[in-house]
């Protein structure tokens, strides 16, 4: 049967949740592993995909999510701030483009940007794109079709909106809005020709199964660039308590999204400064060929330098 499964994943097929769930039982997760490093080098080669973000507004969000240090509903010591100043973030830009980072995006606290913040917003993004190379993205909530023109229009290439977890996991994490809301934003950016960057949370009380879920949503949706976090579990927020997922469960995770997803960037983003450095070199074999870099929200990473180093040590070429 594991035979049949590693087959159509080193066809390129990817495999379904059912298959995925029978690869749990495998008692050496060694050829688990070395069948996703496999199909990461068949289908995504040594390319390795970079990019930053600035938080350009934080805190004071509306949102309920019960895993975010930006909500308003929760009391949690950072830094809180409204629209930085297109100076500010100009300054980011060209300090990222000058490490050699290619993709730079705004990424934004709170539900969605009202009308004339958002007009600030992509005046912010044509200033960008006049004054540097970088590719834009961004990241600011639940927009809707004509909002997401006014950033194709400004120069914006790629959107971002996370699913966070899994269709059926979703509503015990968030109250204040839904799965369909934000498959809605993906669906609208999709038909507008931009690019989607979208994927999740690991590690927030969910099973493997509704990671397995998530996986095969994102596939379903043809995302090509999916984040794979770690909740870093932040006091005062509800799952501050929530026990940490195991490294080991944290590689399975990773190489059942690389056979489920076997074309797409699978992208290292927050959290995983808590890994050590021999555990993010193997994720890197498995599955791992993308990574947001420098600044992660509120979640610490790790500096440029070393995750150049990295990735290069990992055979892999940066686009």
């Amino acid at each position: 049967m594991y035979n049949n499964i590693f087959k159509k994943a080193l066809d390129g097929i990817g495999i379904s949740s059912q298959e995925a769930l029978s690869l749990l039982m495998l008692e050496d997760k060694e050829l688990l592993y070395s069948v996703a490093e496999q199909v990461t080098r068949k289908y995504c080669g040594n390319r390795f995909d970079c990019c930053s973000i600035i938080n350009a507004k934080s805190g004071n969000c509306s949102e309920d999510c019960k895993w975010c240090a930006q909500s308003s509903f929760y009391s949690v010591e950072i830094e809180k701030y409204g629209l930085l100043p297109i100076e500010k973030i100009l300054e980011e830009a060209l300090y990222n483009q000058k490490q050699g980072i290619k993709k730079f995006s705004l990424v934004s606290s709170g539900r969605k940007p009202s009308l004339s913040q958002l007009k600030v917003i992509c005046d912010y993004f044509k200033e960008l794109k006049s004054k540097t190379d970088l590719k834009l993205c961004a990241s600011l909530g639940l927009l809707n079709k004509q909002e997401l023109l006014m950033l194709k229009d400004s120069g914006v290439e790629t959107y971002h909106c996370n699913l966070e977890t899994s269709p059926g996991y979703f509503q015990m994490l968030c109250t204040t809005h839904t799965m369909e809301d934000k498959i809605e934003t993906i669906n609208s950016a999709v038909e507008i020709g931009m690019s989607v960057c979208s994927g999740g949370i690991i590690g927030m009380g969910e099973t493997m199964e509704q990671r397995i879920e998530l996986a095969v949503t994102l596939r379903d949706l043809n995302i090509k660039s999916i984040p794979i976090n770690i909740l870093v579990p932040i006091k005062g927020t509800p799952l501050y308590d929530t026990q940490k997922i195991s490294d080991e469960d944290i590689l399975t995770t990773i190489a059942l999204f690389r056979l489920i997803n076997p074309y797409a960037y699978l992208r290292f983003s927050g959290g995983r400064g808590r890994l050590p450095a021999s555990v993010q070199e193997f994720a890197l074999k498995i599955g791992i060929n993308a990574a947001i870099v420098g600044d992660l929200l509120t979640t610490i990473g790790s500096s440029f330098d070393q995750d150049v180093e990295m990735i290069k040590r990992g055979g892999y070429v940066i686009n």
